[in-house]
């Protein structure tokens, strides 16, 4: 009997797999959608047998997708911090695309790790955290900056100290002034003030359906763990990135937070990292910024094994309602986009097939 082609060897023929029956691109705008994890792992059975798949063990080459923060919040008007890009359409479309990248390259992808932002009601990059002034809570979508906390116009509410620290409410108050010096020091942010997301135990904490059925099908079919990586719940440092906070130090020199050493580990050692999500701009960008920094301590021509996927991720911006932006970070995903051009690795989009990305054959 003749050996069968191994995927990426299919996939060059440009034989990409067809999508299953049961997937619908118009759920990728409907925020209810649920998918029937049941009825997924009945289909995979047979759908492993009608296109010979094999399981994600037996990969030569190891292909590992990283979904970043595709939740509901994100993902759809109705979530509280939909990334809608210029378009206004920017989530849905991505999730559409991605989904279907994910279909038609199930047996090319070895393993696919989804992070999941994750946050309690009162945190640092949180309105409810901050008082102003007059002793009213802080607005979303603004900056707080050192100089305003050492002016009097930003301050953190007392009545957290108890909880977070003790009752220590001076060291709360230097705590919080050190981590927006270490922000403005680093230069990647300052602080700014989003409006409650991905609350644990919300709706807008979920993965979005399409996306959840995607990762589930790959699972079953594959039989491959469908893994998630948690991030962002220390109330007193952001964590754009899943490889690390954004701040790591307490004021006193002591540890806050530490690197994910063992998630980079993983990425380090498959042999294709495929990057795609939410936000461009934000967690996506930040990500990459450190995974290429763990590349760089390495073997800088390790970025040459990471693919971005352009036209599945979105930058944050905020319509004002007179036709304009509150608040608009399309040109920090931009730039970030030609750095890691400009580092060496892939700008790639999911329409082209795998096996025509550069070095994957």
């Amino acid at each position: 009997m003749p050996k069968s082609p191994s995927p990426l060897a299919r996939s060059a023929r440009n034989q990409p797999l067809p999508l299953p029956p049961f997937y619908d691109a118009g759920h990728a705008a409907q925020y209810a959608y649920r998918p029937d994890a049941a009825a997924l792992a009945d289909a995979a059975g047979s759908w492993r047998a009608q296109h010979q798949v094999r399981p994600a063990a037996s990969d030569e080459t190891r292909v590992h997708l990283l979904l970043i923060d595709v939740q509901k919040d994100f993902c759809f008007p109705e979530g509280t911090l939909y990334v809608g890009g210029r378009s206004g359409r920017g989530a849905i479309d991505d999730s559409r695309r991605l989904s279907e990248l994910v279909y038609r390259n199930l047996d090319v992808i070895t393993e696919i790790t989804t992070t999941m932002d994750t946050h309690l009601a009162y945190q640092i990059f949180f309105a409810s955290f901050w008082l102003g002034r007059d002793d009213q809570p802080l607005t979303a979508h603004r900056v707080v900056t050192a100089e305003q906390i050492k002016a009097g116009e930003a301050r953190p509410n007392p009545a957290m100290a108890r909880w977070l620290c003790g009752g220590n409410y001076t060291w709360l108050c230097k705590q919080v002034l050190h981590y927006c010096q270490e922000l403005e020091r680093a230069g990647k942010y300052q602080l700014y003030l989003w409006p409650p997301h991905c609350l644990l135990g919300t709706d807008g904490h979920a993965l979005a359906g399409v996306l959840a059925e995607a990762r589930l099908f790959h699972s079953y079919v594959r039989t491959a763990q469908s893994t998630v990586e948690v991030k962002g719940g220390n109330p007193l440092t952001e964590n754009y990135s899943v490889l690390r906070p954004e701040v790591l130090s307490r004021f006193d020199g002591s540890a806050l937070a530490q690197r994910n050493t063992q998630f980079i580990s993983t990425l380090l050692a498959a042999d294709a990292v495929i990057i795609a999500g939410q936000a461009a701009s934000h967690c996506v960008k930040s990500t990459i910024d450190d995974l290429l920094g763990e590349i760089a301590a390495v073997d800088r021509a390790l970025a040459r094994k990471v693919y971005v996927l352009t036209d599945c991720m979105s930058a944050v911006a905020v319509p004002d309602g007179r036709g304009g932006f509150a608040a608009d970070f399309t040109q920090e995903a931009e730039g970030a986009l030609q750095r890691f051009a400009d580092a060496g690795m892939n700008l790639v989009t999911s329409t082209t097939p795998i096996a025509s990305w550069p070095g994957l054959r």
